[in-house]
């Protein structure tokens, strides 16, 4: 791992903008109106991952026992996390991680397992669209995370090893998915995810804001270095 870091690959979700907030609170209002609740270790086996992975208003059926006029309350949940969404900053650090990037000569890309329409339209309303060199979504018929095709894909098309990139990410199937990539990735949880494990993070940090993309840099290449140096082969002692 001695390739010198020439890319920043960020989520969306949770990441650039935190969604998994208003979206978890969005179906545990629901939820409650039913007398009833979504726990968190049910909730977060989806975070990260596709659309559709897990039906809530399934789910909850099965907690209370009879069927629910889905099409209302679904059009009902979701506009109440769309107006949830809109309230919602850029997460901190994150304009400063794009602007230092940049000063940088780092290039800049989004790997998200939403939609294309879905992250473009929020980047586009925050004014960061432009910002980015590539921004890969499963809508261009890639596979989601936990698998690691986004951030591959993601690479090849910056024009970079996986090896020469940093991935910032916000829930274990992302983080999953940037290290079965054999990307270095640094664990930046939201509301939501903080109160998850992030097993197989490189580096954990509370917010982008916590250190300057120069020190993270910094601190990234010793780990990389010591990683190296622990998987480098021990040298025969007799030669």
């Amino acid at each position: 791992m001695g390739e010198r870091i020439a890319a920043l690959i960020f989520d969306f979700d949770g990441l650039i903008i935190d969604t998994e907030g208003p979206d978890y609170e969005s179906w545990q209002e629901l939820f409650r109106e039913f007398g009833s609740i979504l726990p968190l270790d049910v909730w977060e086996d989806c975070i990260g991952r596709e659309s559709g992975f897990f039906d809530p208003l399934d789910y909850l059926e099965k907690q209370i026992g009879r069927a629910v006029e889905r099409d209302a309350i679904a059009a009902r949940r979701r506009q109440r996390y769309h107006d949830l969404v809109a309230h919602q900053p850029v997460c901190p650090g994150v304009q400063d991680y794009i602007n230092e990037g940049k000063r940088l000569g780092l290039k800049l890309a989004v790997a998200s397992s939403a939609p294309r329409a879905w992250v473009e339209g929020h980047l586009s309303r925050r004014a960061l669209l432009d910002q980015f060199d590539c921004i890969k979504c499963t809508s261009d018929g890639i596979r989601p995370k936990p698998n690691p095709d986004l951030f591959r894909a993601t690479a090849e098309r910056l024009g970079i090893g996986v090896d020469c990139a940093i991935v910032l990410e916000d829930a274990p199937n992302g983080i999953l998915a940037a290290k079965r990539a054999g990307m270095f990735c640094v664990a930046v949880p939201n509301s939501v995810t903080r109160r998850l494990a992030m097993h197989g993070a490189d580096l954990r940090l509370n917010s982008l804001a916590d250190i300057p993309l120069s020190q993270l840099l910094a601190e990234a290449g010793r780990l990389r270095q010591e990683t190296k140096t622990i998987d480098s082969p021990t040298r025969n002692r007799d030669s």
